[in-house]
């Protein structure tokens, strides 16, 4: 899953544990053209899950190269992923990183989940980092098939 990702940070009022409502405010991720389409796509997404207000407080764009999902975990992490070229001119190894998120339950997975999804990866890699970020959530583009579009 890739494309232009951007964070979006939603503040509301949410029911917490004890049943006492607490002022939260929870980063998201949502694939988007525009820091304009990324407010407006997580606006529509935040919708069915919020009762009353909430407000949209940061926006800011992601490198993200590859997102790795898993539908049983329930953390993402973010990993930074090495790739190990050589450069034929000078026989220089060159190094260049991304970072990709990583969908799983604990870290042991995270890693797991981030060799499953690079075992076709023809050039040589190796992990630099992975850590467990804030976000609830990750919002990709869905493309609609003819149908859908055709009953809208």
């Amino acid at each position: 899953m890739t494309g232009n990702w951007y964070e979006c940070r939603v503040k509301f009022e949410k029911v917490i544990e004890n049943g006492t409502q607490k002022k939260v405010t929870e980063a998201y991720l949502v694939d988007a053209l525009s820091f304009t389409e990324a407010e407006n796509r997580i606006i529509e997404e935040m919708k069915p899950y919020i009762t009353g207000e909430f407000e949209v407080t940061a926006v800011k764009k992601e490198k993200i190269a590859e997102i790795f999902i898993d539908p049983n975990g329930d953390r993402w992490y973010k990993a930074k992923v090495i790739y190990i070229s050589l450069d034929e001119k000078s026989g220089v190894e060159k190094k260049t990183s991304q970072n990709m998120l990583v969908q799983a339950n604990d870290f042991k997975q995270a890693l797991s989940n981030l060799t499953k999804g690079m075992r076709d990866t023809m050039s040589d890699w190796e992990v630099n980092t992975i850590a467990e970020t804030t976000l609830m959530d990750v919002f990709g583009l869905v493309a609609k098939t003819k149908e859908e579009k055709n009953e809208e």
